[in-house]
C-alpha cells in the first residue's frame, strides 16, 4: 500500500485557483501527446523536470533510465508518440501544498493506437505521482511539473505498439 496520508485532506489554504491549475500541468501533458501539440506539452514542466517511466517500461522488458531536463522528456515523448494516435485520461487527482511546491497524485488511462493500423493498441491504466513548482519568477506563474513518476496498475493490448522491437 503506497503512503498518501499528505493527499488525505485538501488543505485550507490550497487556493481553488491553485488547485486548479495543479491538475492543469497534467492536462497539459495527457493533452499536449493527444493533439501533438509540442509546445503545449512542453508547458506542463520545468526546465530541470525529470520524468520516471522505468516501472512500465521494465513490465515491458524495456530498459530505459529516468528522463531528466524539460528538453530531453519532451524530445523523447514527443518521438516515441509520433505515430501513434494517443489519448490521455485522468481522473481522481488529489493536491496537497508542501511548502513552496505542490504534490499531485492521479489515476491516468492511456490509450495508445498506431496511426496507421487501427487493429493493434496498447492500454495503460497507471498512478501518477507528481511534485510540481510554480513557474520562476512569479508567485502568480503557472505550475509546472518537477518530478514525475508513472507506475503502471494494468495495461491491456499490445506493448509492441510503444515500445517495438
Amino acid at each position: 500500500m503506497k503512503n498518501t496520508d499528505h493527499l488525505a485532506n485538501t488543505p485550507a489554504d490550497l487556493t481553488f485557483k491553485d488547485h486548479t491549475e495543479i491538475i492543469d500541468a497534467l492536462y497539459r501533458f495527457g493533452a499536449g501527446q493527444d493533439t501533438g501539440d509540442k509546445a503545449l506539452f512542453e508547458s506542463a514542466f520545468a526546465p530541470n523536470a525529470t520524468l520516471d517511466f522505468t516501472g512500465p517500461a521494465a513490465r515491458f522488458g524495456v530498459e530505459m533510465p529516468v528522463l531528466k531536463g524539460r528538453d530531453n522528456i519532451v524530445n523523447t515523448i514527443m518521438h516515441a508518440v509520433s505515430g501513434l494516435a494517443t489519448t490521455h485520461t485522468v481522473t481522481n487527482p488529489r493536491v496537497a501544498l508542501e511548502g513552496s511546491g505542490a504534490t499531485l497524485f492521479a489515476l491516468v488511462e492511456a490509450q495508445h493506437v498506431p496511426k496507421n493500423d487501427h487493429t493493434s493498441n496498447l492500454l495503460l491504466k497507471n498512478i501518477y505521482t507528481v511534485s510540481l513548482v510554480r513557474e520562476q519568477d512569479s508567485e502568480q506563474g503557472k505550475w509546472l511539473v518537477q518530478d514525475m513518476k508513472i507506475e503502471n496498475v494494468w495495461f491491456q493490448g499490445n506493448p509492441a505498439v510503444l515500445f517495438p522491437a
